[in-house]
């Protein structure tokens, strides 16, 4: 010691004379203590319990999040990416650390897996919000976990780089591929139909799903993969690759370098993406006949921006897709599976053919713009290749894959996925509805003989929206009456307020806003026989009633609620619903329609208030 001062610890992190101003590594969001040393103190106390050094600590923090889950085995390949994920960090001089978050798959969610996608958004965005951490690995992969995982990230804006699974690889049954999902909904309908045996069911279940990863044609998690990829936020080759092979290793890899990088340089989400980000996301969507799903899921991301939020809408992806054409040939639009759109070179090969429809000025997470990406990656198309990927000249289906539809019937909008239609006769359809009030009245009634219902008969769904199920199931693919399915009948006019699986196909209209469990939706007061129109070429959706008609039947449903003596209100607010407990009961009362993304009203950037 001199001159009396006392003697000051060797490490500046304990340096009671300093303030604490980093906002970097282990010195970012501390515990509160009330005293911010004492709080660093103790962080590292406890993180050194984990046998990790000054000098392993000094470095970039990665985060890796962990979504693992014995009851996802989209997700069974994750401790090897894992791994690989932290060698490509620790490779480039960061530090790798895991931490879990909530796991969804679709099959072993209930009621659905997006009930609970707004839950794992927000545990996504607080875990990365409260742990010390200067980039995140994301990894995801199952339908709803890549847009909550984006939805957090977004919102908790910290640098963020998701890395999906990747899709599972196609089984075979008597010489034949076959692959979840799309070939399990068409034999499932075989078998209603009396086509195939109990035997032959049985030995194709076994066959759908024969590797570890996600659905293996262009369902919802091969469509956010791709959309992630252009938004900027992943490598080209990111989306395709198999979730069993080398190189979706050397992806993770790949990943959890990039991810110091992205780190140094702080290149956070909010900075990184643009409303042309967005457009070319959509256009992508278009092109690959992506699911239905995804309009959700990009609305609800889109309105997590605070530069953004509201400024895109449904009409929006119904403009673009006017311009766009449906270029790769996957199920359930086309016949092949995700291996060969990675074999025919993924979603390189896509945008390098969409290139002239694309924003090249738009920021990827590297800190290039895509078309400075692009220059970098030139791609010839080959035979074989362009019979997966289709040019602009030669496309599988001309234009609007995906088909945004208004009238009387759904005001605030519909959608249909017009490319996946199997009697394109049926996109230009009037017919009688056959009214089923929910999922319990489907199951009990869809396949009674004396069910009145022809093929031009328009089957209606209820109750199965955002707040009606709740959660909007993915039973918007009404299955064909069993009396229609043993004559042949393949295809019918369907529609309801709840989603379908991307696997799925058929002329299906879904997403119906306002759903039916919002009081005044027309939707909500269809009744058997009312006459419903839908001209998908003038994007009409229409029910043939009266204005004045529609008025009664409102007024009376609002009487009938008022009316109901059960303890509770029949209704809050605008929702026929009654007041429930715990999560139900916060996502019934907060969360917004289709056309806003069925997020909850509380975590939209714009703080806008749900109905």
């Amino acid at each position: 010691m001199e001159n009396g001062e006392a003697e000051q610890p060797q490490h500046a992190d304990y340096n009671l004379y300093q303030p604490i101003t980093s906002k970097t590594g282990l010195r970012q969001g501390l515990a509160s203590y009330g005293d911010a040393h004492f709080s660093l103190f103790l962080r590292k106390a406890f993180i050194k319990a984990a046998g990790y050094g000054e000098d392993a600590l000094s470095r970039p923090i990665i985060g890796i999040i962990n979504t693992f889950s014995g009851f996802n085995p989209c997700h069974a390949n994750v401790p090897q990416l894992m791994e690989a994920c932290k060698r490509g960090v620790q490779l480039h001089g960061g530090l790798a650390i895991e931490f879990p978050t909530i796991s969804l798959h679709e099959t072993f969610s209930s009621p659905t897996s997006m009930y609970l996608r707004n839950l794992m958004s927000m545990d996504t965005e607080e875990m990365i919000a409260a742990q010390p951490v200067d980039a995140v690995v994301m990894i995801g992969g199952c339908d709803k976990t890549v847009p909550a995982q984006l939805m957090g990230g977004i919102s908790a804006n910290k640098p963020v780089l998701p890395l999906v699974t990747g899709p599972m690889m196609p089984g075979s049954n008597k010489g034949v591929r076959i692959g979840a999902c799309t070939d399990c909904r068409n034999n499932w309908a075989a078998y209603r139909a009396g086509e195939i045996d109990i035997e032959e069911i049985s030995s194709i279940n076994s066959e759908l799903a024969p590797t570890a990863g996600t659905c293996g044609v262009m369902g919802t998690a091969s469509t956010m993969a791709c959309v992630t990829v252009a938004l900027g936020m992943m490598p080209f080759n990111s989306a395709t690759a198999p979730a069993v092979s080398s190189t979706r290793l050397r992806v993770a890899e790949e990943t959890g370098a990039r991810a110091v990088s992205v780190a140094v340089a702080q290149r956070k989400p909010q900075a990184i993406l643009s409303k042309e980000s967005f457009r070319n996301a959509i256009t992508v969507l278009q092109a690959i006949g992506g699911s239905t799903n995804a309009v959700v899921h990009l609305m609800a991301i889109i309105n997590r921006h605070p530069d953004i939020a509201g400024s895109i809408t449904l009409q929006t992806f119904d403009d673009i897709g006017r311009n766009v054409p449906l270029l790769v040939d996957l199920k359930p639009s086309g016949d092949n599976y995700m291996t060969d759109f990675h074999n025919a070179g993924g979603m390189l090969a896509l945008m390098q053919t969409l290139r002239p429809l694309l924003h090249l000025d738009a920021m990827t997470i590297s800190g290039k713009t895509l078309g400075e990406e692009l220059d970098a990656a030139p791609f010839k198309p080959f035979p074989y290749s362009s019979t997966i990927v289709r040019p602009l000249s030669d496309p599988l289906y001309p234009k609007s894959s995906l088909i945004v539809l208004q009238g009387n019937l759904a005001p605030n909008g519909a959608v249909i996925k017009a490319s996946a239609s199997k009697d394109r006769r049926l996109l230009s359809h009037s017919g009688p509805a056959v009214v089923f009030k929910n999922t319990a009245d489907l199951s009990k009634r869809i396949d009674d003989p004396n069910l009145e219902v022809t093929p031009d008969s328009v089957l209606v769904l209820q109750s199965i929206g955002p707040i009606g199920n709740p959660g909007m199931p993915e039973a918007g693919v009404i299955p064909i009456p069993r009396k229609l399915g043993k004559t042949g009948v393949k295809d019918m006019l369907r529609i309801s307020d709840g989603r379908m699986s991307g696997t799925a196909g058929g002329t299906i209209v879904l997403h119906i806003s306002p759903e039916s469990a919002i009081v005044d939706s027309v939707f909500g007061i269809v009744q058997d026989g009312d006459i419903v129109r839908l001209d998908a070429e003038k994007r009409q959706l229409e029910i043939e009633l009266s204005d004045a008609e529609i008025k009664q039947r409102i007024q009376k449903r609002e009487a009938d609620l008022e009316k109901q003596q059960d303890g509770t209100a029949g209704k809050v607010g605008r929702r026929a619903i009654k007041a429930k407990r715990g999560y139900r009961g916060l996502y019934e009362s907060r969360v917004n329609q289709a056309e806003a993304g069925c997020d909850f009203d509380f975590l939209r950037a714009d703080g806008a208030q749900a109905v």
